[in-house]
């Protein structure tokens, strides 16, 4: 069996709509590239016929592969069980939805031949999307990348290129809460960007709702910084501070001034803002408690009900 130089990766959630014409797009793309490749697509738990299409396809091009997921596991859980599956010497992931144009791939590849082993697609503009939600965006990648102990490269995604050398060690990373784009960073090695304009989604609706980037934002930030565990310690000090001063005034106040310390307001105020402070600071320490508590368990990261190899 001849090596495979390419694997392309796309998880797959309910786009029987779009995966004929992604599937036709990597065709014509890899026809003008040399090398032999592979394209993996999993489908990560859809209730559509994404996987009877993926099954058709599998049967008329023997470049295609498939994997089916026994359950939705997640985007990111998705794209590391394409991954090891890949049998490339470069693999490429990318969305599902020709948001990520396959027309960009030579450009990765082009860099890799440079010697980098990491070629992340920049967001040099996003086409379809709301104003709120490029918002959104942008305040996150520059908070997390304030934040992180890591550089993490600002508006990137998932559509990257990355050498065998990175996916052989994201194999050996099994944590539960996965954040790819954060880390590929976190090794190292070369890395560069290629800028790209990135286009609406062809056809369905979108697949991450606004609880499920916030959720990936909160895996992305807890993942790469403990910098929230020191906010909570410093507005606790802080807290404590202004009390004790606030009590060296009331004491100042009855035995010196004689004035009477007003009372039901200012305690129920202070209890109240105490209490805020600490349900927070416990909302944030059992957040890294719970990802504790859920790698300690070690289950598989995923369940592969079925094969189209």
């Amino acid at each position: 069996m001849h090596k495979i130089l390419y694997s392309v990766v796309i998880p797959i959630y309910n786009e029987e709509d779009n995966i004929p014409v992604l599937s036709k797009k990597l065709v014509d793309v890899f026809k003008n590239i040399e090398g032999s490749y592979e394209i993996i697509f999993i489908d990560d738990g859809s209730s559509d016929s994404s996987w009877e299409m993926l099954s058709k396809i599998h049967a008329t091009n023997p470049h295609v592969k498939a994997l089916k997921l026994s359950r939705n596991f997640g985007h990111q859980t998705a794209i590391s069980a394409g991954i090891d599956h890949a049998q490339g010497e470069a693999v490429i992931t990318m969305d599902g939805d020709l948001q990520d144009p396959p027309e960009l791939i030579p450009k990765l590849i082009e860099k890799w031949k440079e010697g980098y082993k990491v070629v992340y697609a920049v967001r040099k503009a996003r086409k379809g999307e709301t104003v709120i939600k490029k918002g959104v965006a942008w305040v996150f990648y520059r908070f997390l990348r304030a934040i992180s102990e890591v550089e993490i490269p600002m508006d990137t995604g998932d559509y990257r290129l990355m050498d065998k050398n990175i996916t052989g060690r994201l194999r050996d990373l099994k944590e539960q809460y996965r954040f790819i784009r954060g880390l590929t960073s976190w090794m190292g090695f070369r890395q560069t960007g290629v800028e790209f304009i990135r286009e609406p989604r062809y056809k369905g609706e979108i697949k991450y709702s606004f609880w499920k980037l916030m959720k990936l934002a909160l895996n992305g930030i807890i993942s790469f910084s403990i910098k929230p565990l020191q906010v909570a310690s410093f507005v606790g000090f802080t807290t404590s501070i202004f009390a004790f001063l606030y009590l060296i005034w009331a004491i100042i106040s009855r035995f010196v001034l004689n004035k009477v310390v007003p009372g039901w307001t200012s305690t129920i105020v202070i209890v109240l803002f105490l209490g805020g402070v600490q349900l927070i600071t416990l909302g944030i320490i059992g957040e890294y408690i719970g990802r504790i508590y859920g790698e300690v368990k070690d289950r598989p990261l995923y369940i592969i009900e079925e094969k189209r190899e």
